[in-house]
């Protein structure tokens, strides 16, 4: 309520101020082609080309400075009416630029304070505009090396399983692979258009009430087998927790979590899983004892399709942590990390619990 009375109160100033500069804007004009008219209708007099001013020749006198009057008011009102309005042909032609696709152009902020928001304005909304069609233009440039990488090893190795001198072993081995650049393939679908899909997604429309607790022991069950062939140990403590929200899109955010922690951690490592209640929001953390990250891999994990280590860059796709930060989002939680080389990482995800 009172932010909507400042905005008001705001709102009110500006057009007062606006409609200030207007009349003074009017009065200026009219107090200046008054002073001339007379002042040449005074010379004129003193020079005898127009009458002495006297009741009889009053309305002469004044029916020429009235025309005098409008002459000079119309030319000082298109001088000025130009000038007040270069700014707005150049925001015009900046709109135009804009429209054809430049998205770079800026414009002068300068002129009355309103035209002056409006060029502020314009050039935030240009600079959000580029920011944007980089973002697009580097998303089809990475979702295409992606798709095309798996592809070309697909390719690769199903020319090689038509050869006939392949031993077992080989054909096993190639086909093993052919088997795992597929699944990545179908994860990498699947994980795009789910990021299509929460892009789209203001605010979720569907509630329920669930265990929060159970819904993260099914994503931990689902992960199993990459959680014995690495030999990892669990270290999970669950606190009961009642949460109101949509569990189909909060799933993923704990399938990539933990599979990020399998995927980091050494043969033999430990997955710390935590869940709390801290007043009016669920705390999870998930931690692993791998390599661990520095701070310029910190700055980069949630950008899209951004791998911070590459030796394990066939293992994923890049947009996990995207997701993880998106369904955040929307969910109006928020994440933190903690990490080190060499000391393992922690994700803790704060989740509001909305009623």
């Amino acid at each position: 309520m009172n932010n909507n009375s400042h905005n008001i109160n705001t709102n009110s100033k500006r057009r007062l101020t606006t409609l200030i500069l207007l009349v003074s804007f009017v009065f200026a004009i009219l107090f200046v082609s008054i002073v001339i008219s007379g002042s040449i209708s005074y010379f004129l007099m003193e020079i005898g080309i127009l009458p002495p001013l006297l009741v009889n020749r009053f309305p002469v006198i004044l029916v020429f400075m009235l025309l005098v009057n409008l002459v000079i008011g119309t030319t000082l009102a298109i001088i000025g009416g130009d000038l007040f309005l270069r700014p707005l042909r150049k925001l015009t032609d900046a709109t135009r630029e804009v429209a054809a696709g430049n998205f770079d152009v800026k414009v002068e902020v300068g002129g009355s304070i309103e035209i002056s928001r409006l060029a502020i304005s314009f050039n935030e909304m240009t600079r959000q505009l580029s920011s944007i069609e980089t973002l697009r233009s580097n998303f089809v440039k990475d979702i295409s090396h992606e798709f095309k990488t798996p592809i070309v090893s697909i390719k690769g190795f199903a020319k090689l399983l038509k050869s006939s001198d392949l031993t077992e072993q080989q054909r096993n081995e190639y086909l093993n692979i052919i088997i795992d650049e597929t699944e990545r393939l179908t994860n990498l679908s699947s994980n795009v258009l789910l990021l299509s899909k929460l892009d789209s997604t203001d605010k979720i429309t569907y509630k329920e009430r669930y265990s929060l607790d159970e819904q993260i022991r099914k994503c931990i069950l689902l992960l199993e087998p990459q959680l014995k062939k690495k030999q990892l140990e669990l270290n999970i403590s669950l606190e009961p927790i009642q949460f109101t929200g949509n569990a189909e899109i909060l799933q993923p955010l704990w399938i990539n979590l933990l599979g990020n922690a399998v995927k980091f951690s050494s043969q033999g490592g430990t997955i710390g899983v935590k869940l709390r209640l801290d007043k009016e929001e669920a705390i999870a953390s998930v931690s692993d004892t791998g390599l661990g990250m520095d701070d310029e891999v910190k700055k980069h994990i949630f950008d899209k399709f951004y791998q911070g280590d590459q030796s394990r860059s066939t293992e994923g796709n890049g947009l996990g942590l995207s997701l993880v930060k998106r369904i955040l989002e929307i969910c109006g939680g928020c994440i933190s990390v903690e990490s080190g080389p060499n000391k393992g990482t922690t994700f803790t995800v704060y989740l509001p619990l909305n009623e």
